[in-house]
């Protein structure tokens, strides 16, 4: 049987906590769903892009959305586009599971896998069926091999005691189950390509399947393609310490915790600017004045020359605008003379 080692550390439970309280805070915080499903858009272009850049593909972040939005784009390699789209497929699969009771299983992971390699580099690679010769993990930023899985004889015995693993009764954190699939996913290697996606999904779908969906909001591979390097040597820490995931637990909570924060700080603007609205509504403030208030809710200050190059007004325009907003109490001024600049009071 598959017994993963670790050890709860001290920055693990406090990371665990800081979860805690966003999910809290997201469960219990009623956002407009306007907001909720633009973000959640915002999500999965994030998460589609970064899964698969890490794997090297070339688009950049602005490519990405216009081909996840339907718009066209020119010059980009057809297989990098291809493995974009499947990858939103694939995660549009694992929302589905959302709520559901059902146990994970072979089938559902080698569909997974399917989803993702269909008709591009890896599709010559049997899609959804585990790999029959050797392969290695090479370092995409170096070409440097780091490691070599386990032969293909071992790989249906290793995934039968992993997919045993993931379904037995556990009182382990299901954060902390998601972040050990992940990993042993990758240590097994079990397919030819498209092991580190169908990794990060199956993390995913663990987190979705246990009430940690977050409302759809986050991309853990956002936070890993931003710093690659340090990803590796996480996944790479639990070979050089004797199959310890302790430090790979500690960059996995790390960065689950990062990108609550990031989404919790954005619910509490949402709610922060869906107040200011309402208020400025009952002061008849027109939609410039609105904006302005919005701008600052993101923004510590603004100046007049700002709010003329922003709204395309004039000088004294700018000055009205700004000394009703003062006047209503909505912000105020600080510094002098030309350093004047507007906060939200």
């Amino acid at each position: 049987m598959f017994k993963p080692k670790f050890t709860i550390t001290n920055k693990i439970n406090n990371f665990l906590l800081e979860i805690e309280r966003a999910r809290g805070f997201l469960d219990a915080t009623q956002l407009k769903r306007e907001w909720i499903e633009g973000m959640r858009s915002e999500a999965l272009i994030l998460e589609s892009h970064a899964s698969t850049h890490i794997e090297g593909t070339k688009l950049t972040l602005s490519q990405a959305r216009r081909i996840l939005t339907g718009k066209r784009v020119s010059g980009v390699h057809p297989d990098d586009k291809k493995e974009l789209l499947n990858y939103k497929e694939a995660v549009d699969f694992v929302s589905r599971w959302l709520g559901k009771k059902d146990f994970i299983t072979e089938n559902l992971i080698r569909e997974i896998h399917r989803i993702l390699v269909k008709g591009v580099r890896g599709n010559s690679a049997s899609p959804g069926n585990y790999r029959k010769i050797q392969n290695y993990i090479v370092n995409s930023l170096t070409g440097e091999i780091i490691y070599t899985p386990p032969s293909p004889e071992k790989v249906p015995t290793l995934m039968k005691e992993f997919i045993l693993w993931l379904n037995e009764e556990s009182d382990i954190s299901p954060v902390i189950r998601a972040g050990i699939s992940q990993f042993q996913f990758v240590h097994i290697h079990p397919f030819l390509d498209g092991n580190g996606r169908t990794a990060r999904l199956i993390c995913t779908l663990i987190l979705y399947k246990n009430g940690y969906d977050f409302k759809r909001l986050f991309s853990l591979s956002e936070h890993y393609d931003k710093n690659r390097g340090k990803y590796y040597d996480a996944i790479q820490s639990v070979r050089e310490n004797n199959m310890d995931m302790t430090e790979w637990l500690e960059y996995f909570t790390e960065g689950l915790k990062t990108q609550m924060m990031e989404v919790k700080n954005k619910g509490v603007s949402a709610i922060k600017k869906d107040s200011l609205m309402e208020q400025a509504s009952k002061k008849g403030l027109n939609d410039r004045q609105k904006r302005g208030l919005v701008f600052l809710v993101d923004n510590k200050y603004i100046s007049r020359a700002k709010y003329v190059e922003r709204y395309k007004v004039s000088l004294r325009t700018a000055n009205y605008d700004l000394s009703q907003l003062e006047d209503f109490g909505f912000i105020e001024k600080v510094g002098v003379g030309r350093a004047i600049k507007y906060r939200l009071k």
